[in-house]
């Protein structure tokens, strides 16, 4: 079992973030955080006793920051910005999005800059050990006072109001409850809010920032993947290994194009089919197979750029208006999504353009080409072979790039003006994971092409490296001698795609090959 995590004290890394998400590593607050966290609620508290004007702890919100608000309503008013901001609409965001925002949250309030109180941070974390993580809808925030509609939404429940989802056996089944429920059966009551801390818990970036670190973690993922299933389908096409040689891609030192290079020569080192055609009149191979490294590696460089910049936003504090004692606060734009929009626009053109490639590789699979036969059967008229699985890949292809509109270029002013320009950054996070949703498909189809064409170059035998994956396809995926439902088929692929034994499993291999795919660039290595 890893140490605990110490909240506002220790360094949080992606990979950190989702053992906490799922529940591999536990959260703590340190007795030093606790007095950090007390001290930074008695600031606030001074505050109000000195009669100061301070945005948030005695004024209204937004366009009403200019009213004054009486020290007998600064509580009431805390509870009633929950209330006002909850307007999300939507679907609800996945659980471990929803956690994730809370553990964040819980993060940057410990830092001790955002004056609210230890009861109510201790009362979140308390929502986090037992997973009991409040819905929250998808839509309705612009990313630029942070996430104002979706952390009113995953704080209601603070004050006795909202919905949860319970998973009471810490599995994959969660089921939706009622707070009165909750309280109920764990004999709670609803927290009465301090000055500021209503404001403090929907001021942040959480809402982005949950949607871009689980974003990454599943494009690292694709991005492994793809080059293997790159591999397999080059070798079922007889193409080249000679434009993965180290020495071209040291005169375009790009560090993903030279990771990316160095991986598909690992995958096909001992490979029979490789060396049967070393000799062939066959001068270049298409872009799709020739351009990995510099299409992959372009995409892992994207991949590199944003997990810096999360892993930055990770440890920030995005309130506002920050305390540092009880006669400073500033107020300003630390809630700001726009650092994250840019990086996550960018990245979901990067995990696109995966696809983009991957999809012209599933359509040579089933060109006739090369030596294998047209749409990968034997005989077809009356069977249709693999044509239609590339219908898919295709569309989703075109769906991601409907989606490549990058959200940060647009801005709409809110709050009568007083917010002018806004990140949509919230925008640009949930359409990256879409994009990566239908990634995962374009990916699973064409291993799914390629371990059936990999099959017409028997006897030869591709990498010990190659051959084990295609035996692990193999173990789901039966070879196809006819039309069946193809449907099955890949929901099976991104089933097994989506695991993560299933890239455990492949990378095993490469230990027991004494093979290490990613030497040199422990960048790309690990999170």
């Amino acid at each position: 079992m890893p140490s605990a995590f110490l909240y506002g004290e220790g360094i949080l890394t992606v990979s950190i973030a989702l053992e906490l998400v799922n529940g591999t590593r536990k959260g703590i607050l340190s007795d030093l955080t606790k007095e950090t966290i007390v001290k930074g609620a008695q600031c606030v508290s001074k505050i109000i006793e000195n009669g100061s004007t301070v945005y948030g702890i005695n004024t209204g919100f937004g366009i009403l920051a200019n009213t004054r608000i009486s020290k007998e309503d600064t509580k009431v008013l805390q509870e009633k910005i929950l209330q006002s901001h909850s307007v999300g609409v939507g679907n609800k965001v996945p659980s471990q999005v929803a956690k994730l925002m809370l553990i964040t949250k819980v993060h940057a309030l410990a830092k001790g800059f955002s004056g609210v109180q230890l009861s109510t941070l201790e009362r979140i974390i308390w929502h986090i050990d037992n997973d009991c993580i409040p819905v929250v809808p998808e839509k309705g925030s612009v990313g630029a006072s942070g996430d104002l509609a979706p952390l009113a939404h995953l704080f209601l429940p603070l004050i006795g109001l909202g919905t949860v989802q319970t998973n009471l056996q810490h599995g994959n089944e969660w089921k939706e409850e009622s707070v009165d429920t909750i309280f109920e059966r764990h004999q709670l009551s609803s927290l009465q809010l301090g000055p500021k801390e209503g404001l403090a818990l929907i001021n942040g970036t959480q809402f982005i920032l949950a949607f871009a670190t689980i974003g990454l973690d599943r494009f690292f993922r694709c991005l492994e993947l793809a080059d293997w299933v790159g591999a397999m389908s080059l070798e079922a096409l007889m193409g080249s290994a000679s434009p993965f040689d180290a020495r071209l891609h040291e005169l375009r030192p790009f560090e993903g194009c030279q990771l990316v290079a160095q991986r598909l020569k690992k995958l096909l080192q001992g490979s029979a089919i490789l060396e049967s055609h070393a000799n062939c009149e066959r001068v270049q191979d298409p872009y799709s197979l020739r351009c990995m490294p510099q299409v992959h590696g372009a995409s892992r460089n994207a991949w590199l750029h944003l997990k810096e910049l999360v892993e930055i936003e990770l440890n920030a504090v995005t309130d506002n208006p920050i305390v540092l004692n009880e006669n400073e606060s500033i107020s300003g734009g630390n809630f700001h999504g726009q650092p994250l929009a840019l990086p996550l626009d960018y990245a979901c053109f990067a995990a696109a353009e995966l696809g983009n490639i991957s999809d012209r590789r599933s359509y040579l699979l089933i060109d006739g080409k090369w030596g294998l036969p047209t749409l990968l059967m034997d005989k077809v008229g009356l069977d249709s072979g693999f044509m239609i699985p590339q219908y898919t890949t295709a569309a989703l292809v075109t769906e991601n790039k409907t989606l490549c509109f990058p959200a940060s270029a647009d801005s709409i002013p809110t709050s009568l003006g007083q917010e002018d320009h806004v990140s949509m950054g919230s925008i640009s996070g949930r359409k990256f994971n879409q994009v990566i949703d239908n990634l995962e498909y374009i990916l699973s189809i064409e291993m799914l092409l390629a371990a059936q064409a990999l099959e017409f170059r028997r006897p030869l035998k591709s990498s010990s490296l190659i051959e084990h994956m295609h035996s692990l396809i193999r173990s789901k995926i039966g070879f196809a001698k006819e039309d069946r439902v193809f449907a099955t088929d890949i929901e099976m692929a991104v089933s097994l795609f989506r695991d993560p034994s299933f890239l455990h499993h492949c990378s095993q291999q490469t230990v027991t090959n004494g093979v290490e795919l990613n030497k040199g660039f422990p960048s790309f290595a690990t999170y």
